[in-house]
């Protein structure tokens, strides 16, 4: 992200590494997302003679299928209500703005249609990694 900077210290209270750590937690949203959409085979065939011998503590299939689900659901769901959270008006593009490489705000603008000018979304993109922040 070319016109990407760690936000104010001072401002926020979020230094630097913090800012990437939060930065990188939302890139990983378009993965988290193609997971999700992956993950719905439960169906997997016996090994014959492993019958009973599983850790207890594995589960089977569906029990680490639904623990992984719910562990992305609840990702994604953080990021996108944080989004909401920064401005209800404008989260679709702050949640592409953020979870993506290469919405910048000229794109955001121009491609998108993106209603407001470059100084009230770097603002609200602000006020997400600030709430983000809170959360994670």
């Amino acid at each position: 992200m070319p016109d990407e900077r760690p936000i104010s210290e001072k401002k926020y209270g979020i230094n630097k590494h913090r800012f990437l750590e939060l930065k990188y937690h939302c890139l990983q949203y378009p993965e988290w997302r193609r997971e999700l959409a992956g993950i719905t085979d439960t169906v997997r065939s016996i090994e014959y003679g492993k019958e009973g011998k599983g850790s207890p503590s594995q589960g089977s299939a569906t029990e680490r299928l639904a623990i992984r689900r719910a562990e992305l659901e609840d990702k994604c769901k953080v990021i996108e209500q944080t989004a909401i959270e920064a401005d209800s008006e404008i989260y679709q593009w702050i949640l592409e703005g953020v979870t993506t490489d290469y919405a910048t705000y000229r794109y955001l603008r121009d491609a998108k249609k993106m209603p407001c000018g470059k100084n009230m979304y770097y603002e609200r993109r602000r006020r997400f990694y600030w709430l983000l922040s809170k959360k994670i």
